[in-house]
C-alpha cells in the first residue's frame, strides 16, 4: 500500500469560484486547479515540504492563485510561529561594484536589527513575486530596479525601493523609496567641466530602462543647455567591453570632444581603456567624469573624478525603513541622500580654443 499522495481528493477544476468582491482563499485555489486544500498548503508553505508535490502540480496551483488574485503571503504570516529572520536585497548585477558598496551598508543595518540578508541578481519581477510570497523573506529590497520590477508585488509584502522612482506604484500601492541626489551629481559633474572651459562635452549614457539612468538623463540635458554635445549609449550589462567601444566611436571622430561625462565609474574605465588605444592623454587630451565612486576610480591612471553616490548609506536607510514596517510603523520616502564631486587628477582646463 502507498503513501498517501497530498493531492489525492481534489476539487472538481474551475467549481464554486469565489463571488465577485470576495478575497480568494486556498480553498478557492484548490478548486481552480483541481487539487486538495492541503496540496495548495504544501506548494506555498515555503518549505521543503513544497517537494512533495509534482512539478506540474506546483505549476498549475500557481497558475490558479495568479489567476485568482490570491496572495498566501498574509495568510502565511498569520500560521507561523515567527518570521524567517530573513530579508532579500535584489540588485540588477551582483558584479557591478556600486552594489557591493550596497550590500556593505545592508549587512551593517542588518545586523543591529537582527536580520540576515540574501542577496539576488537579476531578478525579474515574477521572480520576486514568488519570492515575496513563498514566505521565505519577511521583506524585500530592491536596488536600481529596472521598469519591469515594479508592478507585480503583493500589496501585504513588506518592501523597500532604493534608488528607485518614489512616484512609481508597485502592488497597486506607494512604496517607501530611498533616493540618491543622481540629479544633483550630474550638474556638478557637467558644471565643474563648464568651469574648466569645455564646451563641447560627450556623454557616455547607459541604455538600460531605469529611472535612476532617466534622472541622469535629465540633469544632463539640462545642465549641458547651449553647449555642444556629443552622446552615445551604453549597454552596461555588457561592462567595460561595451564602454570601450563606444569610447573608441566618441574619440575617434574628427570634432571629438575634449571632455566626457560617463553614467557610471566601469564606464569611465572603458573611456580610459580607448583613449590608451589611440594615444591620448588624461586629461591632457581628454578630461573624463565617472559617477559612482567605486573603489577603482581612485585606482585608475590618473585618479578619476566621479561623483561620489554613497551607497553605503543608501543600503543602511534601507535596512532602516524595511525593519520598521516589519514592526509595523509607518515609513514614508526621506529626502534624497546627498551625493558629491570627488575631484581627482582626470579633469584639466580645456584647450585654447576653448573646446
Amino acid at each position: 500500500m502507498t503513501a498517501a499522495d497530498p493531492t489525492q481528493e481534489p476539487a472538481e477544476p474551475g467549481s464554486e469560484l469565489p463571488a465577485s468582491g470576495r478575497r480568494p482563499t486556498g480553498r478557492d485555489v484548490a478548486r481552480l486547479a483541481g487539487v486538495s486544500q492541503a496540496t495548495v498548503s504544501l506548494v506555498f508553505s515555503g518549505t521543503e515540504s513544497g517537494h512533495r508535490v509534482s512539478e506540474a502540480t506546483r505549476h498549475r496551483v500557481r497558475e490558479a492563485a495568479r489567476a485568482l488574485g490570491y496572495r498566501p503571503q498574509a495568510a502565511g504570516r498569520q500560521l507561523r510561529l515567527g518570521r524567517s529572520g530573513m530579508i532579500l536585497l535584489a540588485v540588477p548585477n551582483i558584479l557591478g561594484p556600486f552594489f557591493g558598496r550596497v550590500l556593505v551598508g545592508v549587512h551593517e543595518e542588518a545586523g543591529k536589527h537582527g536580520l540576515a540578508v540574501v542577496v539576488s541578481s537579476g531578478w525579474g519581477s515574477a521572480t520576486l513575486a514568488e519570492a515575496a510570497t513563498t514566505s521565505r523573506f519577511d521583506g524585500l529590497l530592491i536596488c536600481s530596479p529596472d521598469d519591469s520590477q515594479l508592478g507585480e508585488l503583493p500589496s501585504d509584502v513588506p518592501a523597500v525601493f532604493l534608488d528607485a522612482d518614489p512616484s512609481a506604484p508597485s502592488g497597486g500601492q506607494a512604496r517607501p523609496t530611498v533616493e540618491l541626489d543622481v540629479a544633483g551629481g550630474m550638474r556638478a559633474a557637467v558644471e565643474h567641466l563648464v568651469g574648466l572651459g569645455h564646451r563641447r562635452i560627450g556623454h557616455l549614457r547607459s541604455t538600460h530602462s531605469a529611472y535612476t539612468f532617466r534622472v541622469r538623463q535629465a540633469a544632463f540635458e539640462a545642465a549641458a543647455k547651449g553647449l555642444e554635445v556629443v552622446e552615445l549609449g551604453v549597454t552596461l550589462n555588457e561592462g567595460q567591453r561595451a564602454a570601450r567601444s563606444a569610447a573608441h566611436q566618441l574619440l575617434s571622430a574628427p570634432d571629438r570632444p575634449h571632455a566626457v561625462v560617463c553614467d557610471d565609474d566601469v564606464v569611465a574605465s572603458g573611456l580610459y581603456q580607448a583613449a590608451a588605444d589611440l594615444g591620448l592623454r588624461i586629461p591632457a587630451d581628454v578630461s573624463v567624469v565617472g559617477m559612482d565612486n567605486i573603489p577603482v576610480a581612485d585606482l585608475l591612471a590618473p585618479p578619476l573624478t566621479t561623483v561620489d553616490l554613497p551607497g553605503e548609506a543608501l543600503g543602511r536607510v534601507g535596512v532602516a525603513a524595511l525593519a520598521a514596517l516589519l514592526r509595523g510603523e509607518p515609513v514614508v520616502s526621506a529626502a534624497p541622500l546627498e551625493t558629491g564631486l570627488v575631484v581627482r587628477n582626470s579633469t584639466c582646463a580645456a584647450p585654447a580654443d576653448g573646446d
